[in-house]
């Protein structure tokens, strides 16, 4: 599949899924949306670059990324309800559908950013935008640091109630996962506690100059030295999840750009707080 023949697959997925009455998880639901991620994997030999995209399909690639927001949020909610009922919910993740994906992407960014650790392993880590399952800080906590505390932000209380009771059950990871139901934008010096922090491609996702608002607070706010790992986009992936612009960046030192060629989605992206 050539790159206009991917983004014409992709303007016909966001009409059918436009149509749909509803983006919770079901069986037309989750074909549209397994096709659209399908499609997007594709142009990984000659990757599209959206910016240079007319108009309409960028208008197009903002409302579709926003559907995906939405439809992801909706999928893990449902599989967090879900989990939280079975006897040992953290045996059970790998009945959430994109498990598989997590984990890979997880060890992604577990080995980039142990490329850039200029010391011992992190103690204290923050995620931004963890939602109602926060299968990354867990896989991180139970995979790759051991020993290390998480603190989960999100905005939405209901998804944290959510994530609280997913891991709660949990003996030895409970005691080392804290929520925080708070607008990351209005947490100041707690940010400088965190060695590293994590930003989910979803936060700041309806409007660019938000994402640069936000990554020019964490500047503002994190520890000189610190570690920021960003989740990005790149070539048709990018009607997926937003595009980190690097000009939001200024106040960071950028280490590590990789942009995967596998199933993984995300770019990510490793930076350094400036020390002044």
């Amino acid at each position: 599949m050539n790159n206009q023949q991917v983004v014409e697959v992709v303007l016909e997925l966001y009409h059918q899924i436009s149509r749909l009455e509803s983006l919770k998880p079901s069986k037309d639901v989750n074909t549209l949306f397994t096709k659209l991620v399908t499609t997007c994997l594709a142009d990984h030999q000659a990757p599209i670059d959206v910016s240079k995209l007319c108009s309409d399909i960028q208008e197009m690639r903002s409302h579709l990324i926003r559907l995906c927001g939405e439809a992801e949020a909706l999928l893990e909610t449902h599989y967090s309800a879900h989990l939280a009922c079975l006897e040992n919910p953290l045996q059970n993740l790998h009945l959430f559908p994109y498990f598989e994906n997590y984990i890979k992407l997880s060890h992604l960014e577990f080995t980039l950013l142990s490329q850039n650790l200029t010391n011992k392993s992190p103690t204290r880590l923050a995620f931004v935008g963890s939602g109602p399952m926060p299968l990354t800080s867990i896989i991180l906590a139970m995979d790759h640091f051991p020993h290390a505390h998480f603190h989960n932000y999100d905005i939405d209380p209901i998804a944290n109630a959510l994530a609280s009771r997913l891991v709660g059950s949990h003996p030895g990871l409970s005691p080392r996962m804290f929520f925080h139901t708070s607008d990351i934008m209005h947490v100041t010096s707690a940010l400088k506690d965190y060695e590293v922090v994590f930003l989910a491609a979803l936060v700041g996702m309806d409007d660019k100059e938000e994402k640069g608002c936000i990554i020019r607070h964490l500047s503002t706010y994190m520890a000189p030295g610190a570690l920021l790992v960003i989740r990005s986009a790149h070539g048709a992936r990018a009607f997926l999840y937003p595009v980190v612009d690097h000009s939001h960046l200024r106040g960071f030192q950028i280490l590590t750009v990789h942009h995967p060629v596998d199933e993984v989605v995300n770019s990510v992206i490793v930076a350094r707080k400036k020390i002044k």
